[in-house]
């Protein structure tokens, strides 16, 4: 332990006690090396929209308010210190949010209003010496099920598919991860409600009433052995309990996804499927919602990517702001060529075709009877900076 000169004076002088002074510079010795084994990241999010012929936007995620126009689309912080090597190891993490597309995940504390500050993340991450190693998350933490992100660098296309519309963002509660083998892995979560709302509860303020939600994903990787094959992965997910607030209903939510890789140099295949289920509730019936995604990706050159997505959403539970009974065909193809160093620079062209002819697909169900179009065109410039 070493002391300065000048504190050592103060301490010589009675000013200060030694025993202060060596409690101070531990702590001091104990703080330096929390901070360096913490890495900062993150990333700065912009786009340019242009919607041809429509004044309102598409019901899909994180969409609503960017048509035709300039968009700050949101900036991310993360602070994390990852699990050492140790039996006990312990690490955290805290990812921030900043600008509006923080507000549209609805991750504010319980009873606050919507704000351009949110936390996606922020949580204690923890090793515990059973078997080969049982890793655990308490706090708020991204969802386990689905193929895309909130993070849209992070995604092969930049807008979000109809899927994610309809499945959980985050949670608050305790997660637990275990790899069995090579090829098998098993997380498990119990959490307070299906939706992001941050220590909330399915009773309301009266308390969570005994409601747990519960959620878990089985992830299958084929090893080197399967030849052509290695590295393709199939997931498969499930999710159960109530939203937040008083009266909410029950939902369930199942996923199953794949990752193939295709016989030809630098392409790949996706594939996805969602469904959403709420039980009937008085005289609503057919209350569920199915996606079935599609994903091609084709590496051209060292700087060039090719990702086309398709989809078949037919929407019902009210998850997605449409209109109950609204069927969508969805297609999106996206350039993504790097130019500088750290930035995601992507061209994006999408369209949504409302196949129930009611105009379903825009972000205000109510006025979308206003519409005279039942197709949903996009012509995107994405630009990420990330650090």
């Amino acid at each position: 332990m070493k002391i300065n000169k000048w504190t050592l004076g103060l301490a010589a002088a009675g000013v200060v006690s030694f025993g202060a002074v060596a409690q101070a510079e531990e702590a001091k010795e104990s703080l330096k090396t929390a901070i360096a084994s913490t890495t900062i990241s993150g990333y700065v999010n912009t786009s340019v929209h242009y919607n041809p012929k429509q004044n309102l936007a598409p019901g899909y995620a994180i969409g609503a308010g960017k048509q035709n126009g300039f968009n700050l689309d949101v900036v991310n912080v993360t602070l994390e210190k990852a699990l050492g090597e140790g039996e006990w190891a312990a690490g955290y993490k805290a990812e921030v949010l900043f600008g509006p597309d923080a507000n549209q995940l609805g991750v504010n504390s319980a009873g606050t209003a919507t704000s351009d500050l949110g936390i996606k993340q922020a949580y204690v991450n923890l090793r515990i010496p059973v078997g080969n190693g049982l890793e655990t998350k308490l706090g708020v933490f991204d969802a386990l099920i689905g193929t895309e992100t909130f993070n849209a660098g992070s995604n092969p296309n930049y807008t979000r598919a109809w899927s994610y519309t309809i499945e959980p963002f985050q949670h608050t509660g305790l997660q637990a991860s275990y790899r069995f083998c090579e090829w098998m892995s098993l997380s498990a979560a119990l959490a307070n409600t299906t939706t992001s709302v941050i220590n909330g509860r399915p009773g309301g303020a009266g308390g969570n009433r005994g409601n747990i939600s519960h959620t878990a994903l089985v992830s299958l990787t084929a090893p080197k052995s399967t030849g052509s094959l290695a590295g393709a992965t199939l997931n498969f997910g499930y999710l159960g309990g109530r939203a937040n607030g008083a009266g909410a209903p029950s939902a369930y939510n199942l996923y199953a996804g794949a990752s193939i890789p295709l016989p030809v140099t630098g392409l790949s295949l996706g594939l996805a499927y969602d469904k959403r289920i709420v039980p009937n509730v008085g005289a609503a019936k057919n209350n569920d919602d199915d996606v079935y995604g599609l994903y091609l990706s084709y590496r051209a050159t060292k700087k060039l990517t090719l990702n086309l997505r398709g989809e078949y959403a037919d929407l019902n539970s009210g998850a997605a702001a449409v209109r109950a009974g609204t069927e969508v065909l969805a297609g999106t193809l996206t350039a993504d060529y790097a130019l500088w160093v750290n930035v995601i620079t992507r061209l994006e062209y999408r369209i949504d075709h409302d196949l129930s002819g009611n105009r379903g697909i825009f972000n205000a169900p109510a006025a979308a009877a206003a519409q005279k179009f039942n197709n949903s065109h996009l012509l995107a410039l994405n630009v990420i900076y990330k650090f």
